[in-house]
């Protein structure tokens, strides 16, 4: 009697959990519930956009592009209060770097699945189901019409996405191309009047490749490179991210040859597929969102670290940061939902939640290389690494990659705990069932 009224009780527990997960999913659903990590924080998102009147971005506001988990992703411009003032939502698309352009324009890089049905046959020989149409525009802000925009197709969303563009001082825009494992900038007019390319640089037989290693192209449509982000120097090289060799390099615009490097292909203790990363004020120093190592890092060519910020106790997964005038760091934290504004001595003073997997937030008024002040010299570093529940914390949030939309932390520990209390269940009644024959 004692072990059958333990197993009552264990299915009435076992009922519960899932009455409890099926009201969780049905407001989720109903109601959009966010996702793991979107949940609470200091100012978090409005209803919609209330950008009927506005015809300017505003200083002091932050445009953040979002990535997102199932290919809606947009661009939005949040005020301190964390209120939602304007929005630009490409149909089925990721959207990636953004800036506010010094004649107060937006340009966005974009990347849309398409069907097969649009897209050229060139890119589906690997997958036959889709491609993807990369896109760099310029928006005017008002109307969130394109005046202008350079696009391409290319094989399978997934790492074939641009990620980054520049508008230079004479009007060109310097773009980086991952799928394609190369830089090039083009004119108004579309045409391309500079290349770089990765094959000829970092191949198997060039000077970076004896010096420093890293992996051999293997072909087709791969993931070798992960180039993720190009910014023009004050002397007119170029800073690309080469995101899977570990590091950045800077590139002589004249001769095309890499003249500097930062990071080394595979050292995972200095740099760990990064992203974004910005020159500072002295030109040598490189602020940095350390991506896998789940930190923000301000380091030299030297490999030297002067400032850090993150840990797994902090940050999931950050692939932007930008350094303001006032020695603030505004970190884009994708995998946690969220991008934070950080004091020099590591304290969080502005939190905006409410955005699926954001890539990249640019503080308005403050120009996209705006060459802020090293703080390294000055203010102590915060990293809080907290190892096993870190781990546990990462794993989880990258499930939101695989799991429904509504899933969060309370959902996917409710469906855990359930799935503890069917399995003792299924054991306690075959169990019981054994010993009664």
């Amino acid at each position: 009697m004692g072990r059958w009224t333990a197993r009552t009780y264990l299915a009435a527990l076992c009922l519960l959990l899932a009455l409890s997960l099926g009201t969780q999913a049905a407001l989720g659903v109903a109601g959009g519930i966010g996702g793991i990590g979107e949940v609470g924080g200091a100012v978090s998102a409005g209803e919609g956009a209330s950008n009927a009147t506005k015809e300017s971005p505003t200083p002091g506001n932050t445009l953040i592009s979002a990535q997102s988990y199932r290919n809606n992703g947009k661009l939005i411009e949040v005020t301190p209060a964390g209120e939602v003032v304007w929005e630009y939502v490409p149909e089925n698309s990721r959207v990636f770097d953004a800036e506010v352009l010094p004649n107060g324009n937006v340009q966005v890089a974009v990347a849309t699945r398409l069907p097969a049905a649009e897209c050229p046959d060139r890119t589906l020989e690997t997958r036959p189901k889709s491609c993807v149409y990369n896109r760099v525009q310029e928006l005017d802000y008002g109307s969130k019409e394109v005046l202008w925009e350079y696009s391409w197709y290319d094989a399978y969303i997934t790492h074939h996405e641009v990620h980054d563009a520049d508008r230079l001082p004479n009007g060109n825009t310097a773009i980086i191309d991952m799928g394609n494992d190369c830089a090039f900038v083009v004119d108004r007019e579309g045409e391309l009047v500079w290349e770089w390319k990765a094959d000829t640089y970092l191949a198997p037989g060039s000077e970076f490749y004896e010096t420093y290693g890293g992996d051999p192209n293997p072909g087709g449509e791969a993931d070798w490179t992960h180039m993720n982000d190009i910014d023009r120097l004050p002397s007119g090289n170029f800073q690309l991210s080469v995101r899977n060799f570990d590091g950045m390099i800077e590139v002589d615009r004249e001769s095309k040859e890499v003249v500097e490097v930062y990071g080394r292909p595979g050292n995972h203790s200095l740099l760990y597929e990064q992203h974004n990363p910005d020159r500072l004020a002295d030109n040598e120093t490189i602020l940095v969102a350390d991506s896998e190592n789940q930190r923000i890092l301000e380091v030299d060519a030297e490999g030297t670290i002067g400032w850090k910020f993150g840990g797994k106790a902090v940050l999931t997964w950050p692939r932007n940061a930008d350094r303001l005038p006032d020695g603030d760091t505004l970190v884009t934290d994708s995998v946690d939902d969220r991008v934070i504004e950080v004091a020099p001595n590591g304290t969080i003073v502005w939190e905006y939640q409410g955005v699926a997997l954001p890539y990249s937030a640019d503080r308005v008024g403050v120009p996209e290389e705006s060459g802020g002040p090293v703080v390294g010299d000055t203010a102590e570093s915060r990293f809080e690494d907290a190892p096993i529940v870190g781990t546990v914390t990462e794993y989880a949030s990258f499930a939101k990659f695989v799991l429904p939309t509504w899933v969060g932390t309370p959902e996917l520990l409710n469906a855990i705990v359930l799935l503890a209390c069917g399995a003792w269940l299924l054991f306690a009644t075959v169990r019981e069932r054994y010993r009664s024959a």
